[in-house]
């Protein structure tokens, strides 16, 4: 524990002035301070004075200083403070709550003896210490005091426990005692201990005591007075006695003062030991004379005899939650919890058991604390500072809590749930559950008080998820549980835990009454679900309604009103309860009636009174009406009958009014005679258990009164007389028999023969019985009786009345019975079949005529189909033969079973037909497949047995019984349909095996491409089509290229080997990253580095340079770069890399050098740091005296080596005199004597040696010695190329150039020494040749040695060779050879302009053969535009065009658009349009053209639902509009694009028509108006759709003639001739008769289609009650025939005819008013479909339409 100086609040004095005491409210709020000068101050917790007031004497008359203060204390409630005083007087103050409040005198307490020490105990009792050694008790509310023990000497101080139940007394001879003032006491009571010294510091913390004094020991004892542990301070410098102690409010710490010292000695849990913690020296304080903990443990005061008060904060540690609370650990058991937002509140937290509070987190949105320890739980409520503390083991941390209840804490772990009510140190429950959202778990704990005084606690869970259990808390036991079908999601018990609401996943919401167990649903489509606080009201949301039920008692009755938005909560405060909705960003608030709120309360709390006066001012609203019956319920329930019968008398019921007036009046009578309340009268009990329909009850208490005649008489009231006899036959009533006629005359009184006939027949009396049954028309009874009465049937005039009884009232069986106890068989007979008593029947007939029982079988079979009961007709028609009628009754009753076996008996086909069907279905379903597939052969239908084995996946069996039974045509036919079907369903593997299994793998490769299945299509390619592999994986790359799909696209490159476009897709869309890996994953090293550098170009250079460095490719991209010529990037790169620049400086200069800018190229080289090169470059372009002056100024070293190279190149040009003065120059004597060696001139080589190397003299006289002799070492052939060269050299001397340069070309690689030898021979032809030969001689020489040259890659040199000989192409040529691009551009450009075009004619022609098309691009765009699209890769052509303008892009969207045509994809090419735009151009008008043409003559099937239509339509829109703002507004195109739009138009409204039912006649308008346009459309294809839609739609007699006309435009196209087309039928229409015919009939794929029409013409043709001819209407036209003046309708086509068509205000064209009005409805109706697009576009293209639906 440390100690913080927090102020001072008095300052001491240089003389005594000693610290009477110190006092700290209970409350905190107030320091009470006694001074030497006898005066009270007051401080508030701040440390801020607040107050003063002065105390007084016992006796006045002694004066003011007379005594002095001893002790100060505090009542628990903080308002009073006690003072003792010398003067033998305990003054209790009253100081009031604030500060402002007067300070008076409440109680005071004369002692017999000074007051030595005081304290006041929580219990309420004021304990003083006297001069005498009593101690006694002072009681404020009594104003008396009472002696509780007497010491042998003076009691010196005084502590108590932390509890402030007990206390402990030290006298100054070292007695300690210990004293109770409650009966709780654990430990006795009496003298502890003998302290050695006076306990002037004396303390009682937990786990015993502690005491000191003026041995400078500090001894702590446990709780019997043994000594634990000594705290010896007696040899501690500087040490002196204790004066004062003071524990702590946890009694975990104990605080000593002496001396100008503190110290504090704190309890371990762990170690259960005490040991000094802090100590705390302070000068000049002087000896402490009071000493005190504030109430929360964190503040010290301590006063002085100086008169000096500090204040020090005692903590622990504190820390900073979340920057909303500070902790503040006191004691390793308590910690103080502070807001910072609002410092004032603060809570105090503490470990009951003593134990160490490790972990404290603060949860529920900041309202809730939980702190751990070893062996607890500590649950804190910080708005009411409520805390609970629960045992709890160690479970590893992982519990959940849930805040959401106010009263209770839910505690989750492990599958178990724990309950702890805030402020009760037990768990309140535990269960056991897996579902712990809050939103299924509701407890009620007392919230709305209880009328019995009982306690009333529930809970409500899930045990699981269809299952809620409720529990009683107080008695742990399972007061209900409910099971529920569906699971459920939410409940809440009511307020008052009698009524449980739960809501399920199909959002119903469903009450219970948790007394009852009643069940019922209230609503569905519940969304919000609440009870209204303090009521028992519900209100929950239903989709917009708000439904409330005031009344849950009566669940029907309901209030339901509209709202807004979305229900959030339910308020009620300030005496209104509103609904709060959110509507989007909005709130809504809507008032309930709280007046029906109320009154519910007031119902469920039993305030009747209340409730009837709310009631009352209600009137006669519907809901008054409910209230009143509930209320009457619940009063008489309880027992209140005024107000029950107030109740019925507002409710109307007059009876029950004053049946509860004549109750009320005897309960009065009963009350004022006998005293006791009139509910317990018996008369008024009685009645009201009559009043509740309970006769027992009512008859039981007048029973106890033992007045049976009161029973009786109720009984006879009631007119139930047989309870009436029964009681007095139990109860042995004397007048029983006359009771018993009384009976019976009120039942022939009241005409009941049929009763008084069974009274009869009991009482034996059977004859009067017989004649009461007949009498009343029960012919039953009496046969009945008749038959149990043998001597009854012996009369034959009663038999033959009962008979004629029974058939009347049509009781044949009975009646036939009689008959046959009568011996009358046949009549039995008779009456049985009549009546359906066929099993008596035929145990009759048996016996009596054998011969009808197969008859009556029969006949009953067909009585129980008669009356629907097939199951049971089934066997007696077995038993009767009829196989047939068994077999309808068994499928008609479902009994397949049977049905089967009956079935199966039957042998002809025809017998089976009907029924092979759905009994071939129950077999198929009960798993029995191969009976259901051979009843079905049986009966003949064999397609359907097909039909069958496929739809349970049996295609094999079904192909084999194909092949056995179908034609081969149709075995195909019947699978593909299904195939088409499966894939319809989306069944595609079985439809892919239905395929397979007819062998048409190329139907199933094309329907998982159509649906973009393309793995299971690669699949079937590869097994089927093994060599169309790599095609198809390009093409679906391309494909899913140009959707978007790219990483499906770059699967299908790298599948068929082109991993070079999968690197061109990404990277023309941007997507470098990817390209990256592609090219490094399947590309070469070159390839991924060629990639990132172009990446790295399309960024930014910040992000260029992070990326080549994270890819270690800067060195790289900065090569590239320069290679490019792209020097500033390369410059930009190294300098955000922070590299050195010289490499590009060095690339910048060869550039330069090659270019022949010398002087640039130099300062470039001297950037780089290379003087060597600029010196190179100078010495290779000849200007020595440049390379000299470079050496001399930046590279002295070289300067030499220039002088050498000079001398060589006057060499060359045979200047033995320069070259003598440079290599001299040069210091190079050598070089001359060598090179005039190997020429073999030894005169000037002496001639040299003499004057400059005379070391070399004799050597070369010696060398010119053997020359002379002719013994030169070495071979002397004239094939040895030291021979040549020779050679060549005195032909060079003799100037015998091309002899000289002959001689060189003879060298070899056959003849050379090495290959420098032949280089160097070689290079010195070519210099001759260059120098001293021309024309023809330098031609000849230049064509042989030139690809030589070549061929030792020396470039240069051979370009320089041709030009010298006056070749230029050749020298050009032989740059592109090499790929030295730029150097053979440069060349040409010096030499011939038409050269130049040669090189880029050349270098285009490699591009485009290697594929190069980035680099392409950046000479000639439009010819890697060209290279795009001859590889088919025209999305990235596209792309590229669509960058440079817009003309480029439309020449090559036509290119595509017409290559598309081609291969007769014009969806494609339609697409590519929509998306790239059309022009006005008229060079494309023919690709429109031919687009709309293409797409108009689709079949319905491949316009892709209609959509190709629309799209065609919003295409040729946007066409006409670009056409009528261009000069092309009068060409002959535009009048053609607006007859296409009109027909697009036409076809997708059609589809749109075909989708809902109600537009049908409309498609079939469409069909007939498209006919007059098939000038442009098929005429064929016009023709089939008309007819099939005429046909469908039931008008035989036009789709005959359509479909006709239809036959003749195929047999014309057939034969070539359009002349074989009869046009007579179509007089009366405006069909064109002169169209053009297409090449192929619109059906040449689907011949079936078309041989059904022709079949179907034929059968019709000889039908002779079709009319074949088209019906006029009243114009004498075809009804969809335009006459003269005729407007088409634009939705029909049809002729715009009726009163008010609908126009619109852009164009004159006009709609029928009907059509628009069926598209209106439609719109309205099904406002998703297609019908609203139609709309939408019309009133785009003609304006706004004239048309208001009402």
């Amino acid at each position: 524990m440390q100690l913080k100086y927090l102020r001072t609040l008095l300052e001491g004095q240089e003389h005594i002035q000693r610290i009477a005491g110190l006092a700290w409210s209970p409350n905190q709020q107030k320091l009470a301070i006694a001074t030497s000068d006898r005066h009270i101050l007051l401080y508030d917790d701040a440390g801020e004075r607040r107050d003063k007031f002065s105390t007084k004497p016992a006796n006045a008359a002694n004066g003011k200083n007379s005594y002095v203060i001893r002790g100060l204390a505090f009542s628990p409630d903080s308002t009073k403070l006690a003072v003792g005083q010398s003067d033998s007087i305990v003054y209790v103050y009253k100081l009031g709550e604030s500060w402002n409040d007067k300070k008076v005198i409440c109680n005071k307490f004369p002692q017999t003896g000074a007051v030595t020490a005081l304290l006041w105990l929580t219990s309420g009792a004021i304990i003083a210490g006297l001069e005498d050694g009593k101690v006694r008790a002072l009681h404020c509310k009594s104003n008396k005091s009472q002696s509780l023990y007497g010491g042998d000497s003076i009691c010196i101080s005084l502590a108590s426990n932390t509890k402030g139940s007990g206390f402990l007394s030290g006298h100054n001879d070292g007695t300690i005692i210990r004293y109770y003032l409650t009966e709780e006491a654990s430990e006795p009571l009496g003298r502890v201990v003998q302290h050695p010294v006076p306990p002037f510091a004396l303390a009682w913390p937990q786990g015993g005591f502690c005491a000191a004094g003026c041995d400078q020991r500090i001894i702590f004892y446990d709780s019997v007075g043994r000594q634990q542990r000594c705290f010896d301070y007696s040899r501690t410098e500087g040490e002196r006695e204790f004066t004062v102690a003071a524990c702590s409010p946890n009694g975990q710490a104990v605080a000593f003062g002496s001396y100008d010292r503190i110290r504090i000695f704190a309890w371990s849990p762990r170690q259960s030991a005490w040991s000094e913690s802090a100590s705390k020296e302070i000068s000049c304080l002087y000896t402490l004379s009071a000493l005190i903990w504030r109430r929360d443990g964190a503040r010290l005061a301590l006063g002085s005899v100086s008169g000096a008060v500090l204040l020090f904060e005692s903590v622990l540690k504190r820390t900073i939650w979340q920057d909303k609370f500070e902790l503040i650990f006191v004691a390793p058991s308590q910690l103080l919890v502070r807001s910072l937002a609002e410092p004032t509140q603060q809570m105090t937290i503490e470990s009951q058991l003593g134990l160490e509070i490790d972990d404290v987190r603060i949860m529920g949105k900041d309202n809730f604390l939980v702190g751990r320890t070893e062996e607890s739980l500590i649950l804190c409520d910080l708005t009411r500072n409520l805390a609970s503390e629960v045992p709890w083991t160690a479970s590893g941390r992982h519990e959940r809590f849930y805040f959401e209840n106010l009263h209770v804490c839910l505690i989750f772990n492990v599958g178990e749930l724990s309950l702890v009510e805030y402020g009760d140190n037990r768990i309140l429950g535990s269960v056991r559950t897996e579902f712990v959202n809050p939103h299924v778990i509701s407890v009620r704990l007392n919230e709305r008080g209880n009328a019995n005084g009982r306690e009333n606690k529930k809970l409500a869970f899930l045990l699981d998820a269809k299952t809620i259990c409720v529990v009683d808390l107080v008695s742990q036991q399972i007061s209900g549980q409910i099971n529920h079908e569906t699971k459920i999601d939410w409940l809440e018990l009511s307020e008052t835990a009698h009524k449980l609401l739960f809501r399920d996943k199909k959002l119903r919401l469903i009450l219970v009454d948790n007394y009852s167990g009643k069940k019922q649903t209230l609503l569905s489509n519940i969304s919000f679900v609440q009870w209204v606080p303090q009521s028992d009201v519900v209100v929950a949301q239903s989709n917009s309604n708000l439904a409330i039920w005031y009344n849950i008692d009566l669940p029907e009755h309901v209030t339901i009103q509209t709202m807004r938005g979305e229900a959030i909560e339910v308020l009620r405060e300030n005496g209104r309860t509103v609904v709060r909705t959110q509507d989007g960003p909005s709130e809504h608030s809507y008032q309930l009636d709280e007046g029906l709120v109320e009154f519910g309360t007031a119902v469920n709390d039993n305030d009747f009174g209340r409730a009837v006066h709310f009631l009352e001012t209600l009137g006669d609203k519907p809901a008054a009406k409910a209230m009143w019956h509930n209320l009457a319920i619940i009063s008489l329930e309880e027992g209140n009958l005024r107000v029950a019968q107030r109740c019925y008398a507002a409710l109307g019921n007059v009876s029950k009014a004053y049946y509860l007036a004549e109750m009320i009046e005897q309960a009065d009578n009963f009350e004022q005679s006998t005293g006791n309340p009139g509910i317990h009268c018996p008369e008024v009990r009685a009645k009201l258990a009559l009043l509740g329909s309970d006769l027992r009850a009512a008859e039981r208490i007048y029973l106890e009164q033992g007045d049976i005649e009161a029973a009786l008489g109720m009984y006879q009231q009631l007119r139930m007389w047989d309870e009436a006899v029964a009681l007095a036959e139990r109860r042995g009533y004397a007048r029983l028999p006359e009771l018993r006629q009384q009976h019976m005359d009120f039942l022939l009184e009241t005409e009941q023969q049929e009763k008084a006939g069974q009274v009869l027949e009991d009482e034996g009396e059977l004859q009067r019985a017989m004649s009461l049954f007949l009498k009343a028309n029960k012919p039953a009874r009496a046969a009945r009786l008749a038959l149990k009465t043998p001597h009854l049937l012996q009369d034959e005039q009663l038999m033959l009345q009962v008979t004629e009884g029974l058939v009347h009232c049509e009781l044949y069986e009975l009646a036939g019975d009689i008959a046959h106890r009568l011996s009358r068989p046949e009549a039995a007979l008779a009456l049985y079949r009549k009546g359906g008593a066929f099993a008596r029947a035929l145990e009759l007939a048996r016996v009596v005529s054998p011969q009808e029982v197969t008859a009556l079988e029969e006949q009953w079979g067909d009585w129980l189909v008669s009356r629907k009961q097939l199951d049971a007709s089934i066997n007696h028609y077995i038993e009767a033969g009829a196989t047939q009628k068994a077999l309808e009754a068994a499928v008609g009753a479902k009994q397949w079973r049977k049905a089967v076996q009956i079935a199966k008996v039957l042998d002809e086909p025809e017998l089976i037909q009907r029924y092979a069907l759905d009994l071939s279905k129950h077999l198929a379903f009960a798993g029995d497949l191969d009976g259901a597939e051979d009843l079905l052969v049986r009966a003949n239908l064999y397609r359907d047995a097909i039909e069958l084995l496929n739809r349970h996946g049996k295609w094999e069996r079904a192909y084999v019984l194909g092949e056995k039974y179908l034609k081969a045509d149709q075995l195909r036919e019947l699978f593909v349909q299904l195939g088409s079907s499966l894939e319809e369903q989306g069944k595609y593997r079985d439809a892919e095996k239905v395929l397979i299994a007819v062998n048409e793998p190329d139907l199933a490769i094309a329907m998982y491409k159509r649906r973009e299945l393309y793995d299971s299509m690669i699949r079937l390619v590869e097994k089927y089509h093994k060599d169309l592999l790599d095609s198809t994986h390009l093409h679906l790359a391309r494909q899913l290229e140009s959707r978007g799909k790219f990483k499906n696209a770059e699967l299908h490159f790298i599948a068929s080997g082109d991993w070079k476009s999968a690197v061109h897709m990404y990277c023309s869309s941007s997507r470098w990253e990817d390209g990256y890996r592609v090219a490094k994953q399947k590309g070469t090293e070159g390839a991924s580095q060629q990639v990132a550098y172009m990446w790295a170009k399309s960024m930014p250079l910040e992000s260029a340079v992070r990326l080549l460095s994270k890819l270690g490719l800067l060195d790289t991209a900065v090569g590239f770069a320069c290679d490019s010529g792209q020097f500033e990037f390369a410059m930009e790169l190294c300098r955000f890399a922070g590299k050195p620049t010289d490499e590009v400086h060095l690339k910048i200069a060869m550039s330069l050098e090659d270019e022949g800018k010398f002087e640039a190229a130099e300062a470039e080289f001297l950037k780089a740091h290379k003087p060597k090169e600029a010196i190179l470059m100078y010495q290779h372009a000849g200007d020595w005296q440049a390379a000299l002056n470079v050496a001399e100024q930046h590279l002295p070293d070289a300067i030499n080596e220039v002088l050498v190279g000079q001398a060589a190149s006057a060499l060359e040009t045979r200047n033995y005199q320069d070259y003598e003065m440079l290599l001299l120059r040069a210091q190079r004597p050598d070089l001359i004597i060598e090179h005039y060696k190997q020429e073999s001139l030894y005169d000037d080589a002496l001639r040299i040696a003499e004057e400059h190397f005379p070391a070399a003299l004799n050597d070369l006289r010696r060398l010119q010695a053997q020359q002379q002799r002719g013994q030169l070492q070495g071979e002397d052939s004239a094939g040895d190329s030291r021979a040549y060269l020779q050679r060549a050299a005195e032909f060079a001397k003799r100037e015998q150039f091309r002899k000289a340069a002959e001689c060189l070309m003879q060298i070899d690689s056959s003849n050379a020494e090495d290959s420098a030898t032949l280089e160097r021979a070689l290079l010195r032809a070519a210099e001759i040749v260059n120098q001293f030969l021309e024309g023809k001689d330098a031609q000849d020489l230049a064509e042989a040695l030139g690809p030589r040259l070549l061929a030792i890659k020396q470039i240069g040199p051979a370009a320089q060779l041709y030009l010298a000989a006056d070749l230029p192409k050749q020298a050009v040529d032989v740059f592109i050879r090499a790929e030295q691009w730029s150097k053979a551009r440069r060349l040409a450009k010096e030499i011939d302009a038409e050269l130049l075009s040669y090189v880029e004619q050349q270098q285009k022609s490699r591009l485009k053969t290697e594929g190069n098309v980035e680099q392409l691009a950046d000479i000639d765009i439009i010819s890697a535009l060209d290279l795009l699209a001859e590889q088919g890769q025209w999305q990235r052509c596209l792309e590229k065009a669509k960058q440079l303008n817009a003309s480029v892009l439309q020449k090559y969207v036509a290119v595509y658009a017409a290559q598309l045509i081609r291969e007769g994809d014009c969806i494609n090419a339609l697409g590519l349009y929509l998306s790239y735009g059309a022009p006005a151009i008229e060079e494309h008008f023919n690709i429109y053209a031919r687009i709309a043409l293409d797409c108009l003559s689709l079949r319905e099937e491949q316009s892709e639902g209609g959509q190709v239509w629309s799209r065609l339509r919003d295409f040729l829109y946007r066409l006409l509009q670009s056409l009528r703002a261009s000069d092309h507004v009068q060409a002959k195109f535009t009048s053609n694009a607006e007859q296409y739009l009109m027909i697009a138009h036409y076809y997708a409204t059609r589809t749109a028509c075909r989708s809902l039912p109600s537009l049908q006649p409309v498609a079939v308008r469409l069909s007939l108006s498209l006919l007059r346009h098939t000038d442009v459309l098929p005429v064929d294809k016009g023709f089939y759709e008309a007819g099939m839609d005429l046909r469908q739609a039931g008008r035989e007699a036009e789709a005959f003639v359509m479909l006709n006309h239809y036959l003749d435009v195929c047999e014309a196209i057939e034969e070539g001739s359009g002349n074989l087309v009869d046009h007579s039928d179509l007089a009366a229409t405006d069909f064109p008769s002169s169209v053009p015919l297409p090449e192929d009939i619109h059906l040449k794929n689907e011949p079936n289609l078309h041989e059904e029409v022709r079949e179907w013409v034929l059968a019709v043709s000889m039908d002779q009650q079709v009319d074949q001819l088209l019906p006029n209407d009243d114009r004498g036209l075809y009804e969809s025939s335009l006459g003269p003046n005729d407007t088409p309708c634009l939705l029909s086509g049809y002729p715009v005819r009726g009163r008010q068509p609908v126009t619109f205000q852009a164009s004159n064209n006009q709609v029928n008013r009907d059509v628009w009005s069926k598209f209106a409805v439609a719109v309205k109706m099904s406002p998703g479909s297609q019908v609203t697009d139609i709309i939408a576009f019309v009133e785009k293209w003609q304006g706004t339409a004239n048309y208001v639906m009402h």
